[in-house]
């Protein structure tokens, strides 16, 4: 297994607020966060960097290894994250209101464990199919779910990035969690929504399965979607699926 992350603050933001960061367990095991943050001048990286940073610590000191207690995981830590997240945005005035997406994998044996909130993506690519893994947590999907507006019109709807969910809110959020099976040579991409708007999933596996190395094709699709207009920051995080761990 080979590991790539970059991160790019995109063409037309003055900062970026997106983090990424990967860990490991007392059990070898490894942990890989995306977190694209909201707010004010600050507020929005500070939330991200939170995110990452307190679930990777709480990552490093456990002894994780199966699906079922990484699920029981993702369930209370994200729920800690977001209380401490809420709490900054108290204590500081200037901050309140601050947020941040999360989309994170705990990556066991053959089988990985997915916990998001909000529009940060997760695709597999498998057998030259991309498929996502993730519900966008926000009001196009809600309105695109229940036929109210096309996928066409999704894309270029004017509160694109009004999310239904988010971490950094008073109370108990609730958490997508999900099981799945990789296989040799199978791909999982995380990534925030400055890649997704910016370039076709068409686009996304097709660089994917490009024969280059995997630093390379998280740079191609980060160049893909500064091409493109660039109009958010831009995280990708690339997991190949073959031979041994190679962070």
């Amino acid at each position: 297994m080979e590991i790539q992350f970059q991160s790019d603050i995109g063409k037309r933001r003055n900062m970026n607020q997106d983090y990424a960061n990967v860990f490991t367990n007392q059990a070898g095991m490894y942990l890989a966060i995306l977190a694209d943050g909201m707010g004010g001048h600050l507020a929005g990286d500070v939330a991200s960097k939170m995110a990452v940073d307190g679930l990777g610590a709480a990552w490093s000191t456990s002894t994780i290894a199966k699906p079922e207690e990484a699920t029981q995981w993702f369930s209370e830590e994200i729920q800690k994250v977001n209380e401490a997240i809420y709490q900054e945005g108290i204590a500081h005035p200037e901050m309140q209101g601050m947020g941040t997406t999360i989309v994170s994998t705990a990556l066991l044996d053959e089988k990985f464990v997915l916990a998001h909130v909000g529009d940060s993506r997760a695709y597999l690519i498998q057998n030259k199919q991309l498929q996502q893994l993730t519900d966008d947590h926000s009001l196009v999907n809600e309105l695109l779910k229940s036929g109210e507006i096309t996928k066409e019109m999704a894309a270029i709807h004017p509160q694109k990035n009004v999310l239904t969910r988010s971490v950094g809110i008073a109370g108990t959020i609730k958490i997508d969690v999900s099981e799945h099976e990789c296989h040799q040579n199978d791909y999982l991409l995380l990534c925030s929504d400055g890649l997704t708007n910016m370039v076709s999933e068409e686009n996304i596996l097709a660089i994917v399965e490009s024969d280059q190395t995997l630093e390379e094709k998280a740079k191609q699709l980060i160049n893909a979607a500064n091409d493109a207009g660039g109009a958010d920051n831009i995280t990708v995080l690339l997991i190949h699926f073959e031979g041994e761990a190679r962070p």
